[in-house]
């Protein structure tokens, strides 16, 4: 079930770039859906401060 929640978490990061959308719909802390849009989108998130 871990993996299903994961690549759905995935698969919406792939969509869209937006973390509040993410906590939103599926329910999830301010510093998972970050991780997710980083991997799904490296080139928007590489100025980034880390």
């Amino acid at each position: 079930m871990q993996t299903l929640r994961q690549d759905r978490i995935r698969d919406e990061a792939c969509e869209v770039d937006n973390p509040l959308h993410l906590m939103r719909l599926l329910g999830i802390s301010s510093q998972t859906p970050m991780r997710y849009i980083t991997a799904a989108h490296p080139e928007r998130t590489a100025k980034l401060p880390r």
